[in-house]
């Protein structure tokens, strides 16, 4: 076999390990089990393709990359990406990916657009193409080993919602979910090897309606028993193949596995997926005999599965084997409970959660206030995590998930306008449109195409991504399918025409299998697979330094700072361009630095004085070098006040360095509760008693129900209450409004709060 087959054959195999592996790679410990192991994985299989084609162009002499219909959009798209990049507010975030996902950032739409060329220039075409024939037969594998891949996630997620999650045995070796905390539990709402119920939702939402169109397919390639029945004609198959009975079978498993998942979003896209699909196969070739695998069929099939399992939606379950048990054997009423005199508390939050809608309104709400600021390029590729909390509306204080962190807008096309403009959104959905177009046509005009059904099974799938889009974001696995589906349809829909190829230079002659390579060639080729080698040992230093990082940073959650010091260094030498491994190595030093600092020891021991001083000073140094380089990620700033703030503990200076940092943070996140409640306590104790009572009433009113806001605020009334000398109280209304503040949290907040109790006792004597 010469070089060239050889090249092509890695390519092909590449892009099978693609579709089988990224579904269900997964990794204890790394700072994101799922996703992060995902793209490192797409991102070195990407490597070997690419380097694997330039081998290939190398050593036949010119290199080729096959023009297809989305060449125009794809281009502009990706001259978006670029775009919103140069503008961004982060440009190492924009490059690279929020960190842990790395999905949706510059290079990873770069690997998703050199996958598609690399596919549809190498896989596609056969190796000897006089005749410029497509190579069906890789779509047909790739799809098979897809189905394949989502056989295995399947079964790996189905036993979890019994109580018997094989992640959890890999881990620990318990074969039950004790591996999850309590708000993460499969038994709820399984996730399997994608991370995320919904995740894994429309990744099943892909598979099915491509699942469905094979079961068709092969179902009509069997017929030859016909039933009449009146004046319907019902045409049966006369042998079911093995590997229909292996669609079908994984097709019960992939739609049980959508509803044990309860995402309502991935049910939705499927139901309204499949029938567009039937649909369309009904306006193309069915509207005279009704066949065994008309839409009867398969509205019968989800039918029976959504009465034996139920589904997430509340006015369909009552119509399920579970709710007309229920309705046949009511649960007796349980006795009932003493009212309490404590009003209900505001935050719903504190009675299990915010309605979801409600949360993705507040931050669509945000996104469209970031575009809206930054129109044409937007704020920068996957920059939204530090773009939202500029705009984030004041409601999101009201809710459970009041401080917690977005890095998405929950919605791709408001991420893609808030963080790329609407040259980023307007290039995106053109290559949505123009695809459904081109292949909606070639339909229309070509009814009797035999893979009819199969392009309606694509373009099903394309729906359910762009359907759990719109609630969510793409992860790793969709976003690889949305930019290759266009070249599975384009290949059964010959749209692809293998003549037009791009070609440099255009009159450089093929090798053949006796052509001698020169050695130029030998070294150009083999300086590929070095570089290739490195980039990828260049991943593995990356992925086994977020090792490092991850261990440390869980025990500086624990408080083993002097534990976790060893391993953050670690991450940091191997890594040092990652931002984030030295801001959570400055934090540790800080600790560890105010720990030494305030030993009693630490008298009699200038050596450890020397330790003490050193870790200071370069936590210090480490923070502003990063703040310095990224001045608009308020996460840095945060934490650079956390510094300041541990080391204010011996040395109480440091405190006016605190308030100039978390004043800088106050502007990147004006509506941040966290924040201004921060702002009102270092205020306070630097000896601004007025401006802190004037923040963190602004605190309260952002956020009524917080707890900590509120018992500052009361301390600061009693301070305010007081002579300079703290011993003759001069205005007994500030005393009153303390008061106030305790009685609040006893009453709305927490009844049982034994602290506030014991500061409502003391205020009341006086």
């Amino acid at each position: 076999m010469n070089l060239i087959k050889w090249c092509n054959r890695i390519i092909e195999y590449s892009f099978f390990a693609i579709f089988i592996l990224i579904p269900l790679v997964l990794a204890g410990d790394t700072s994101e089990l799922f996703e992060f192991n995902k793209m490192w994985v797409a991102f070195g299989l990407g490597i070997v393709i690419t380097a694997a084609w330039i081998v290939k162009s190398i050593i036949s002499g010119r290199l080729e990359i096959q023009r297809t219909p989305l060449d125009i959009p794809i281009g502009l798209f990706l001259l978006s990406q670029i775009m919103s990049t140069i503008f961004s507010l982060d440009h190492h975030t924009s490059i690279w990916g929020y960190y842990s996902r790395f999905n949706g950032g510059l290079l990873s739409t770069i690997l998703y657009i050199v996958l598609y060329y690399a596919f549809v220039s190498n896989v596609l075409l056969k190796e000897n193409n006089e005749n410029n024939f497509l190579n069906f037969k890789a779509v047909k594998k790739i799809l098979n080993i897809s189905l394949i891949s989502g056989l295995i996630v399947g079964l790996w997620g189905l036993p979890s919602h019994f109580g018997y999650d094989p992640t959890c045995f890999l881990f620990r070796g318990q074969l039950d979910v004790s591996c999850w905390a309590d708000d993460f539990q499969p038994k709820i709402r399984i996730f399997s090897t994608l991370g995320q119920p919904d995740w894994l939702a429309a990744y099943m939402g892909i598979l099915i309606p491509i699942n469905i169109a094979l079961i068709i397919n092969n179902l009509k390639d069997s017929l030859g028993k016909k039933l009449k029945l009146g004046i319907v004609s019902l045409d049966l198959p006369s042998k079911i193949k093995p590997v229909t009975i292996f669609y079908i079978l994984t097709l019960a498993l992939f739609y049980t596995n959508l509803l044990y998942s309860g995402s309502r979003s991935g049910i939705l896209a499927v139901w309204l997926a499949v029938a567009m699909l039937l649909i369309g196969y009904y306006f193309l070739h069915g509207r005279k005999t009704v066949k065994l695998f008309s839409p009867i069929f398969i509205l019968a099939v989800i039918a029976v599965f959504a009465f034996s399992i139920g589904t997430p939606f509340g006015f369909l379950n009552k119509f399920t084997y579970g709710g007309l048990k229920s309705a046949l054997n009511p649960p007796k009423p349980a006795a009932k409970a003493q009212e309490s005199a404590k009003p209900a508390p505001q935050h719903t939050g504190e009675l299990g959660g915010t309605d979801s809608g409600k949360i993705r309104l507040l931050v669509w709400t945000g996104a469209i206030n970031a575009w809206k600021d930054n129109p044409l390029f937007g704020t920068g590729v996957e920059t939204f995590a530090f773009a939202y909390y500029k705009y984030k509306p004041a409601g999101q204080n009201l809710t459970s998930e009041w401080n917690f962190l977005y890095n998405k807008a929950h919605n791709e096309f408001l991420n893609y306008l808030a963080t790329s403009g609407l040259f980023g959104l307007g290039s995106y959905l053109a290559i949505i449109g123009y695809f459904f177009y081109l292949s909606l046509r070639k339909l229309l005009r070509e009814k009797d195409n035999p893979n009819g059904l199969l392009i309606l099974g694509f373009l099903a799938s394309l729906v359910t991504i762009l359907i759990t889009n719109f609630f969510g974001f793409s992860v790793v696995i969709v976003n690889i399918y949305f930019f290759l589906i266009p070249a599975f349809a384009f290949a059964v829909l010959r749209l692809i025409d293998s003549d037009k190829i791009f070609s440099f230079p255009k009159t450089a002659p093929q090798a053949s299998n006796t052509h001698r390579l020169s050695p130029f060639q030998w070294i150009s080729s083999a300086a590929v697979v070095l570089i290739g080698l490195y980039l990828i040992y260049n991943l593995f230093v990356f992925w086994n330094a977020d090792k490092a990082y991850a261990y440390g940073n869980n025990l500086d959650r624990v408080g083993y700072y002097q534990q976790a010091f060893p391993y953050l260094q670690k991450a940091v030498a191997q890594r040092p361009g990652e931002p984030l491994f030295r801001d959570e190595l400055s934090v540790n030093n800080a600790i560890l630095a105010a720990q030494i600092l305030s030993s009693p020891d630490i008298k009699d021991s200038t050596t450890a004085a020397q330790e003490a001083q050193a870790l200071s000073q370069q936590a210090l140094a480490m923070s502003g070098q990063i703040v310095s380089s990224y001045p608009n990620n308020f996460v840095f700033w945060k934490t650079r006040v956390r510094i300041f703030y541990t080391l204010s503990q011996v040395d109480p200076n440091m405190l006016i360095q605190a308030l100039d940092a978390v004043k800088r943070a106050q502007a990147l996140a004006p509506n941040d509760a966290s924040i201004n409640f921060n702002l009102g306590v270092i205020e306070g104790q630097t000896g601004d008693i007025d401006g802190a009572i004037r923040d963190l009433e602004r605190t309260i009113q952002m956020k009524p129900d917080y707890r900590d806001a509120r018992y500052a605020l009361g301390l600061f009334y009693n301070q305010k209450a007081y002579d300079k000398d703290g011993k003759t109280v001069i205005d007994r209304s500030f005393l009153e409004k303390a008061k106030e503040q305790m009685r609040y949290i006893l009453s709305h907040i927490s009844s049982g709060d034994t602290q506030t109790k014991q500061a409502l006792e003391m205020l009341e004597k006086k």
